[in-house]
């Protein structure tokens, strides 16, 4: 009985984190870790007895427990962060579904650091000093899915990531390049998370991206100055704010007919091209406030599931009636929920009421605050 109220207030702690996210992946704590499935149903599944697939490692008795010195180990869980350690502990029971090793000083993952660890599902290194990695360093980890190694010293994607992977975060590392196959064999993969890295349009090879079929793909931060053509076209989101981007230009976005969200914010985009926003047809939702846009970006009307966009913090001095809502009725299937346009130099009291006669609410329109 005990056990089991322990688990039911372990699952209480657990918060879904999805991929898809606002701002940069920022790990907090260890339960930051995105779950699959239901609410607690990976941790259901990271507790049921695994009878006949043991690791061929012999087990100590259950009454003198392994567990690294200064670690906390429970329920398949183990969690070392904290500690000021320089190197990835030994005696990590070899069942553990769930590795916590963030704020440490970790500066080398060397080619026996996870031997054992085949069961491991999840690894946390963030905010460590690890600057190299052994080409086997990963080799155990033959089922291991989300990888979260932002916040330390690489300059260059490890080699060898496990197949199995499914969501890579490298934010805020010190990455300059993607050589052409360094997500070979990553089939799986759906998520990747690598801003805060100093890395340029000529950082990526041509195939850096070969081979993925990714969803979710976060560049922010960096030293973009446009948007990059070579990405995987199965991408649903983008995410390239924050960088030194001047200008969506028309064919920058062809190759991106999946889209839904598409993240431009915080650059420096002059002029977004006649045309350009005629590839995403899917698209839902378009960031771009924080720029230097002087005008409404031609197109929004032909996207007829569109229904958030944000312009805020621009330069747009004019809204015309034709700028977000098709003519005639029953031209849009779906209305907008959200559109700002406070902090431009629009006199809003100009502006035509039918201007926005496909806003499902007017009170999703954002306008005035703007000061010279």
């Amino acid at each position: 009985m005990l056990s089991q109220c322990y688990l039911l207030l372990l699952l209480s702690m657990v918060s879904l984190t999805p991929c898809s996210l606002a701002l940069p992946f920022e790990q907090r704590g260890f339960w930051d870790f995105g779950f699959d499935g239901e609410a607690g149903g990976l941790m259901m599944t990271m507790m049921r007895d695994e009878e006949g697939s043991g690791s061929g490692e012999e087990m100590l008795p259950e009454i003198f427990p392994l567990c690294p010195f200064g670690c906390h180990c429970q329920l398949k869980v183990v969690q070392c962060s904290d500690l000021g350690l320089i190197e990835v502990p030994k005696n990590i029971p070899p069942d553990t579904k769930l590795l916590d090793l963030q704020n440490n000083h970790i500066t080398e993952l060397k080619e026996d650091a996870f031997k054992g660890l085949s069961n491991l599902y999840a690894l946390s290194l963030v905010n460590n000093k690890i600057w190299k990695v052994h080409p086997r360093a990963f080799s155990p980890l033959r089922h291991l899915q989300k990888l979260y190694f932002s916040k330390n010293l690489l300059t260059a994607i490890p080699r060898n990531l496990p197949p199995s992977l499914v969501e890579l975060r490298i934010h805020d590392n010190h990455i300059k390049k993607v050589a052409e196959g360094t997500f070979s064999g990553l089939g799986n993969m759906n998520c990747i998370e690598m801003g805060g890295n100093p890395i340029r349009n000529s950082g990526f090879e041509p195939g850096a991206f070969k081979g993925l079929k990714l969803n979710y793909l976060r560049i922010s931060e960096a030293k973009l100055t446009g948007v990059p053509k070579d990405f995987p076209e199965s991408l649903s989101e983008l995410h390239l704010d924050q960088n030194q981007i001047q200008a969506v230009e028309l064919e920058d976005l062809s190759r991106y007919k999946n889209l839904f969200r598409l993240g431009l914010g915080y650059n420096r985009i002059r002029m977004v091209e006649n045309g350009s926003l005629s590839y995403l047809p899917n698209l839902r939702e378009l960031h771009l406030e924080n720029n230097q846009l002087t005008r409404v970006p031609s197109g929004l009307p032909d996207l007829k599931y569109l229904q958030v966009v944000y312009l805020h913090s621009n330069n747009i001095s004019q809204v015309g009636m034709d700028d977000f809502c098709p003519r005639g009725y029953g031209m849009k299937r779906t209305f907008y929920q959200g559109i700002s346009l406070y902090g431009n130099p629009v006199p809003y009291w100009e502006v035509q009421p039918s201007t926005f006669r496909c806003v499902y609410d007017r009170l999703a329109i954002h306008f005035g605050n703007y000061k010279k």
